[in-house]
């Protein structure tokens, strides 16, 4: 039999349980503990969503995916809380740092008032598509 390779639908029920065990199987026989879990926090006012943080933590960092907030909230204080929020989340415990990327025109001044700092700058013909990598190391004395 022939290997294929297809592009399918993700089913998160199959796929994430294969996904799961093999990820975990594979650093238990470095003794690492994966411990993968994801998170979602809302800022909401009454029963408008303002914006949402997500991402996921294991070994021992805390990945921001996104953050998005409405625009006609941008620049009142709804990102840094969210970002905060995350910030509580994991200090105190195991975890080293949170990482994320954004690009030239979204967010890279934002993260850095927030103290994080630029571990890598991935150029981009497209200037506005410069990708910036950062990171702020939590549980520092």
């Amino acid at each position: 039999m022939a290997m294929q390779i297809l592009k399918i639908d993700f089913d998160g029920e199959t796929l994430g349980s294969f996904i799961d065990k093999e990820f975990n199987e594979y650093a238990k026989k470095f003794n690492i503990k994966v411990d993968y879990n994801d998170f979602c926090f809302v800022a909401k006012e009454d029963d408008t969503l303002l914006g949402v943080v997500v991402g996921h933590s294991y070994y021992k960092e805390v990945h921001v995916t996104d953050l998005i907030v409405r625009e006609e909230y941008r620049g009142k204080g709804v990102g840094s809380e969210l970002i905060k929020r995350v910030e509580k989340e994991f200090s105190g415990q195991r975890y080293e740092n949170i990482n994320l990327t954004t690009y030239a025109f979204q967010a890279p001044e934002f993260y850095k008032s927030l103290g994080f700092e630029i571990e890598f700058v991935r150029k981009s013909s497209d200037e506005k598509l410069t990708k910036y990598f950062l990171i702020k190391h939590l549980n520092k004395e």
